[in-house]
């Protein structure tokens, strides 16, 4: 089985590092799940073709988790609750 790459933007960093402890932890979870099959998000369309966003729960509030993948990279693109995620992410 070959590796996979897990690239971060700078937007998706600082996002992070903002986190708390459990919240990176789950996280860090989502960014596993992605990884092992790229096809859990959800196909994005018009100006965000190519963009998958994934959600999950984090302490009882939904995230999402945006990136982009191919078969050997995983680009992760945004994180964030859903307030203003999708203005953000098209930037």
């Amino acid at each position: 089985m070959s590796t996979v790459q897990v690239l971060q933007s700078a937007a998706f960093a600082r996002a992070y590092k903002k986190l708390q402890l459990q919240q990176k932890t789950d996280a860090d979870h989502a960014v596993e799940a992605i990884t092992a099959d790229p096809t859990l998000g959800e196909p994005q369309k018009g100006d965000l073709s190519g963009v998958f966003v994934y959600k999950y729960r984090s302490q009882q509030q939904p995230m999402l988790l945006a990136y982009e993948y191919d078969p050997g990279s995983r680009m992760l693109l945004l994180l964030g609750s859903h307030e203003n995620f999708y203005q953000k992410l098209k930037r």
